[in-house]
Parts: structure tokens; sequence; C-alpha cells
């Protein structure tokens, strides 16, 4: 999985971004005692997983705001997003610091930094968090939770990390042509390079050559594709579960157009599964496809 949680599921974890980890001031040391008490609820419910305690320490009408502005209302909304984010990461822990607890009347304000990380240790999210609760009797619902992101920059390579494994050599063998693709980091690291040699009968009928990169502007990774007969496309990738989507389109040497939505899913580390639909050349339909691209074996020593 990439190092960076899923913006909207890591944020869901936030609800566990509350702990005493060192002494905060307080205006009223029993108010504060008992809003610990809640804070200590909320931890131990996220690290048991347990999305129903979790909505339950919100008000009925309180409400999640995420770093991306999505507004979640209703311990049934944020239920549900709770159980998506512990259906995602089972197992996922964290660690919080709190920076002030503020008492005033009913009303107590609370900010902090949180850092979660999943339970193989390969994915983290820094959130600062601030949040309202209110008193009704004894205890001290949340009324109100608000989060920012606080992960420091990622580096363009870091962005294409979950795509580290396409790196290799790779080979389709239809009944109709032999497609071989090579994958390398670029001497930089920024960029996957790939290269395509498309043959039928023993003679080569196409080249062409892949950059994949972060696009800071579009917040996506992207891909540039350069045929050896003049033609040439981009796509834009978003990862959604276990695959790849990758909305494509193309120029062809003619002139005319062409658009398809690719699907790429990994099977294991030495194989993937690649997927083609909604193809569209010109003004017409194009059939969809479907390969098996498996990992070449490396070339024997002479």
């Amino acid at each position: 999985m990439n190092l960076r949680i899923s913006a909207s599921i890591a944020l869901a974890a936030s609800l566990a971004a509350l702990s005493t980890a060192r002494p905060v001031a307080a205006q009223n040391d029993a108010d504060t005692a008992a809003i610990r008490a809640a804070d200590e609820r909320l931890v131990k419910a996220f690290n048991a997983g347990k999305a129903d305690e979790l909505a339950a320490l919100f008000h009925a009408k309180g409400e999640l705001l995420d770093e991306q502005g999505v507004l979640h209302e209703g311990q049934a909304a944020i239920k549900g997003l709770l159980t998506k984010y512990f259906d995602a990461f089972p197992g996922a822990k964290m660690t919080v610091e709190v920076d002030s607890i503020r008492v005033v009347g009913p009303v107590a304000f609370e900010e902090g930094t949180r850092t979660i990380t999943t339970k193989d240790e390969t994915g983290k999210a820094i959130v600062h968090y601030s949040l309202v609760r209110t008193k009704v009797g004894n205890d001290w619902p949340i009324v109100s939770l608000r989060e920012d992101a606080d992960d420091p920059d990622i580096t363009p390579h870091e962005h294409l990390e979950s795509l580290a494994w396409l790196v290799g050599d790779w080979v389709n063998e239809g009944t109709d042509a032999v497609v071989r693709i090579s994958y390398r980091w670029s001497t930089d690291t920024n960029f996957l390079l790939g290269d395509f040699h498309v043959s039928k009968n023993g003679s080569t009928v196409m080249q062409s050559t892949q950059r994949i990169g972060w696009d800071p502007l579009a917040g996506k990774v992207r891909s540039w594709m350069f045929d050896s007969d003049g033609g040439y496309g981009h796509g834009h990738w978003t990862q959604i579960e276990a695959a790849w989507v990758i909305k494509s389109t193309a120029v062809l040497p003619d002139g005319q157009t062409g658009s398809a939505t690719i699907t790429v899913t990994a099977q294991g580390k030495d194989r993937f599964v690649l997927k083609g639909t909604d193809r569209i050349v010109g003004d017409e339909r194009d059939d969809d496809f479907e390969h098996v691209v498996t990992r070449r074996p490396p070339m024997p020593n002479k």
C-alpha cells in the first residue's frame, strides 16, 4: 500500500486523535479529568476497532470535517466512515500529543496532533486536530472534530512507490502478437520509465515508450505514452482498492482521437491483469480487451 494512507480513510482515524500523552493546562480540574477520561475511552475504542463505541462518543448531531472538507454529520454517518476504515486497516495504532484543553462553561476546546500507523507499519499519517465538546450531565460528547494534514512533503518518488512492483520485465503472449514490457526507475527516481515492444511472427510491428510520474497540478499519478508510428497519449491514474484505474486519451497518427478506461490489477508479484473498457476511436466504439501479463524470468547466464 502507499506510504501515505488514503486521505478520506486516514482522516477517519483521527477520531482516535485524543490522548493525554503530556500534561495540559486546565481551567477546571474536575471537567478536565472528565474530558481526559472521555479521551481515554476514544483511544481504547479506536485501538479495539470498535466503530460503534467511537461513534457513540459523539453528540447525536456531532460532526467530523476531514482535511479535504468532507463533512460527516451524525453518529450513523461517523460510524459508517469508521467501519470502512477498520475494514481497510485492521489493527491500526496511533500516538497522540494533546496541545491544549480549554474549558469555558459547558463547552471545551481541545487541540493536538496524532500520528496513526498501519498494523504492518508501512503506512503513516500525521494530522493536527481541533475539537469542541459540550457538557451533557457528567459526559463531554464531541460536537465537532476538524483536522488538517500535518504530513511532511511527499516526494514525487514516494507518490509512485505503490507502483514500484512494475519494475522489471513482463510479457503477454497472445494468439496474434507478443507484447514485451520493461519498467525501470529514471536516474532521479522521480519517474517510472516503460518500454513496450509488440511483435508478430517474429517481426516488430510497434514500439512505445511510457513515462509515469506525479502530476502536482492534478494531484494524481499521470502517464505519457509515445508510439513509434507517431501516435501519443496520456492518462490519469487513480488507485481503487487493489487496482489502478487509468483514464486515458490518445491521438492516432491519422489525427483521430481515442479514449479508454484501463484497469491494472496486480495478482501477486509476478502477474497482473490489464483490462480495457469504454474504448472509443474516432466516433466508433472499439472492443473491450483483457490480457494477463506475467513477469519474464531472468535471462540465463551465457
